[in-house]
């Protein structure tokens, strides 16, 4: 690869630092072709990009990133595969499925908006991650829920008091 090359292949994976807010950090090797396919397969299927990269670019375009990336340059050693998603558990949720059938793949480390994980220990936390859609849904219904106590009490309360001025009203005629 040529200097030229490795520059522009540092530039792209900047690019994609850049765009993603969601950056696991894998292990794959060892898969054979089949389990790679269908490793891949998967990832298309939940809406991850998967990418093999040489750890000393994605180093240098880690470096070059606006974004800081804490401790998570240590885990760039051996094979190293990239998976970017809009959906911060969801390459947690593939890796853990992948692994009821393999060994693979091993969690090196990830960068979910703005916080770092490292080591594949990591995988249950970042598996119950909420995305930002769960989480503006749970606050919704929490926000919801006494707008439709107040309401709920209203209606029930309006039933009583108009029973109640019924009632007085019949006496007094």
């Amino acid at each position: 690869m040529t200097r030229e090359e490795k520059s522009q292949v540092i530039e792209e994976l900047t690019g994609q630092l850049a765009e993603n807010a969601n950056i696991y950090i894998a292990d794959i090797s060892g898969l054979n072709a089949a389990k790679t396919s269908d490793l891949r397969r998967a990832c298309f299927k939940a809406n991850i990009k998967l990418a093999i990269v040489k750890n000393t670019l994605l180093e240098k375009a880690m470096e070059a990133s606006d974004r800081e990336f804490g401790d998570l340059p240590t885990v760039l050693k051996g094979n190293t595969s990239v998976m970017y998603s809009e959906t911060g558990n969801a390459p947690a949720k593939v890796i853990k499925a992948f692994r009821k059938k393999s060994e693979k793949p091993l969690l090196k480390g990830a960068f979910i908006e703005e916080a770092v994980y490292i080591g594949d220990d990591q995988l249950d936390a970042l598996v119950d991650i909420k995305s930002r859609e769960e989480l503006i849904g749970d606050i919704i219904g929490l926000l919801q829920s006494p707008a439709k106590n107040v309401v709920s009490a209203l209606q029930s309360s309006g039933g009583k008091l108009s029973g109640i001025l019924k009632t007085l009203s019949q006496k007094e005629g």
